[in-house]
């Protein structure tokens, strides 16, 4: 642990008593206290799904939720794929079949739907982070018959499905057109749709090449626009994008919340966090679009209830959180496609308690930088993070059973402030959490 030299001088005068009152120092009022570890992220992000928002005029309908997403504590609305999607023999329905790059889905509306969209939530207070898909497009694509050469082909000759997914084509960035033809349709959301950045989806199948050469146009004219990379690849931090996934994180926590153990949350965190470049970020998420649609979110976090905890330790051990639309939403279960189109309705409970959350994870952004200490327990994830004067304590319960733990040593007895109520606590010795339950206390 490094220490500030000037630090502990002051903090010596000070328990010196009255002996030292002789000794003025100039300080201002409230200094700074030194911290330890990289600058920490103070961003949520919201992926919105429009097909969550009914079978027509989606983006309308998105557009008049976005102050409740504000409300939330939300700084960044990521809009999954806007586009014209797929509609021949071979598309499935996926949002990410692309068959025009410019074109908006009649079915979300227009593009002044859109910009209205990104208009409100800049009144919001919110960026907007548009889905991109630069890997490949829907068979029916224009691309297809007029520019081939710009789509991988098998040893036969036929243009090549991408990564065993049969609904779309690979494009083939060794062809130059293919590359200035995907710049000139993302530069068409900058300067038209007015976002504030991509989300890249698959970014593993583009060429490093081509998202360096991208990024560096995009912030020629935007030099703070936000690139957030579908991957788990520490490179792709040096291609200019500010964040990539952390994809062990869900799966440890589903884990944790199933059988599994508690301590391998902050193994595989602490792993993932290591690769993070000064400056640069890392998503965390209990749900994402896949996620969801490859489990039962009834049960994924042991009950509906357990997703809220998941989300906790999202937010409070490093990297930047994600609420994935349908984790405000009450009573859902199986898997949930994010291919179909329905209406989903925010819970109003569930809202209250990610902004709880999100108000904390803002609160306590200076403390979160400070060491970090872990506490053993088969069903409860607890740890402390500390600054000279201040402590954050989080417990989240991954089981569906009451827990009684042991308070930390250094904080049985002392007041803390509870940042999701903000009401004042003294611990005791022990503290008792309801099933998947979780505190979140700082002083």
């Amino acid at each position: 642990m490094k220490t500030n030299s000037i630090y502990g001088v002051l903090a010596a005068l000070v328990l010196g008593g009255a002996s030292c009152t002789s000794y003025e120092i100039d300080m201002p009022a409230n200094p700074e206290p030194p911290v330890e570890g990289p600058e920490v992220s103070s961003s949520v992000i919201y992926q919105a799904n429009p097909r969550f928002y009914g079978t027509e005029k989606c983006l309308q309908a998105l557009t008049a939720d976005v102050p409740a997403i504000a409300a939330m504590g939300v700084d960044v609305l990521w809009v999954m794929p806007v586009y014209e999607p797929g509609s021949d023999a071979l598309s499935i329905g996926s949002p990410y079949c692309i068959r025009d790059f410019k074109s908006v889905n009649s079915k979300y509306g227009t593009m002044a739907d859109f910009t209205a969209l990104v208009d409100a939530a800049h009144a919001a207070g919110m960026k907007v982070v548009l889905d991109w898909i630069a890997n490949h497009t829907s068979w029916d694509n224009a691309w297809i018959s007029e520019h081939p050469e710009r789509y991988a082909k098998d040893a036969s000759g036929n243009i090549s499905s991408a990564n065993g997914w049969t609904d779309v084509a690979q494009l083939n960035y060794s062809e130059p057109s293919t590359a200035e033809a995907m710049t000139d349709a993302m530069m068409y959301w900058i300067e038209e749709g007015k976002i504030d950045g991509f989300r890249c989806d698959y970014a593993d199948g583009v060429p490093h090449e081509f998202w360096k050469n991208f990024i560096d146009k995009a912030r020629a004219v935007r030099p703070d626009f936000i690139m957030l990379a579908e991957t788990n690849y520490a490179d792709f931090y040096a291609d200019g994008f500010d964040m990539i996934y952390d994809w062990g994180f869900s799966p440890a926590v589903s884990s944790a919340y199933t059988g599994g153990k508690v301590s391998d949350i902050f193994v595989k965190a602490n792993d993932s966090w290591k690769k993070v470049p000064e400056g640069k970020g890392l998503l965390r998420y209990a749900f994402n679009h896949d996620t969801a649609a490859e489990n039962n979110v009834a049960t994924y976090f042991g009950a509906p209830a357990g997703t809220v905890g998941a989300y906790v330790l999202a937010a409070m051990l490093h990297g930047t959180p994600m609420i994935y639309s349908s984790m405000d939403v009450e009573n859902l279960s199986g898997t949930l496609s994010f291919f179909n189109y329905r209406k989903l309705e925010r819970s109003a409970d569930l809202a209250a308690r990610y902004t709880a959350i999100n108000s904390a994870y803002k609160a306590s952004a200076q403390v979160r930088r400070g060491t970090l200490k872990t506490y053993a327990d088969p069903k409860v994830a607890a740890f402390t993070r500390s600054i000279p004067g201040q402590t954050l304590l989080v417990m989240v319960n991954t089981s569906g059973e009451e827990r009684t733990v042991k308070t930390p040593i250094a904080l049985a007895g002392s007041s803390m402030t509870d940042l999701l109520t903000g009401a004042a606590v003294t611990l005791d010795a022990s503290l008792t959490l309801p099933p998947y339950g979780y505190i979140i206390y700082m002083n």
